[in-house]
């Protein structure tokens, strides 16, 4: 898993903070679902939602094993259930949302991110069944940030519309994770995605209650509960 914080002095160790020259104001984690154990919670072994990224941590750590790093992994209800698909460790408890609706799960197109034995890829929602068979994990957001290297339409460049917001795309198998440390708009953050990342298909995870877990930065943020989760675990 290799972490790329804008602050930080480069490192030579994967796991650890480099600085990448014209960089700035974003963290990026890429990790490699072919080597590292990437996983999605939602729910603890009593059923009640984690919403807090240090209590997967902790309850992890009753077992022996380690949260190398954590995300927000898509739009919640009140009661922390996904708004969409939600599948972990091959079970779906949570359905395609593929229905009309207000709010930015369900401005088109939405999406998908999921790994496969082939590794990890984001797709647009209609294209998620085909692919159904395959997925380990499957998590669903929305908007499209990016769609086959186009800023979604639908974002204005002059928005004021700004807050933290976090992502992810998909390269050569490996996924990228993306959190903004200052507020910035759809528009921008999609094109610091592409432009910079050179991302082709990117998935808006959420804006707000953005936060990472990064065990390698020493980071745990908290600004609200919290529904799905993306993490890599370690033994």
């Amino acid at each position: 898993m290799r972490v790329t914080a804008a602050l930080l002095l480069p490192a030579c160790l994967a796991a650890c903070g480099a600085l990448r020259a014209g960089e700035s104001g974003y963290t990026v984690v890429t990790v490699d679902p072919s080597r590292e154990r990437l996983q999605l919670f939602l729910r603890d072994e009593e059923g009640h939602p984690y919403k807090r990224l240090e209590r997967v941590a902790a309850a992890l750590g009753k077992r022996g094993q380690r949260l190398a790093f954590a995300m927000n992994a898509g739009m919640y209800h009140a009661d922390f259930s996904p708004v969409g698909l939600f599948l972990a460790d091959g079970v779906e408890t949570s359905p395609l949302n593929l229905a009309p609706g207000k709010g930015n799960f369900f401005m088109r197109p939405n999406g998908v991110f999921l790994v496969t034995d082939a590794g990890a890829l984001v797709v647009e929602s209609s294209a998620y069944p085909a692919l159904a068979g395959k997925a380990r994990i499957a998590t669903q957001s929305g908007p499209m940030l990016l769609s086959h290297g186009m800023i979604n339409p639908l974002f204005d460049p002059d928005s004021r519309s700004l807050h933290r917001r976090n992502g992810v795309c998909a390269l050569h198998g490996k996924a990228i994770f993306v959190i903004s440390e200052r507020p910035v708009n759809f528009h921008g953050f999609a094109r610091y995605l592409r432009d910079t990342l050179q991302c082709r298909d990117a998935l808006y995870l959420d804006g707000s209650v953005s936060s990472l877990y990064s065990a390698a930065l020493g980071r745990n943020d908290y600004r609200a509960d919290l529904g799905p989760i993306i993490g890599v675990v370690a033994d």
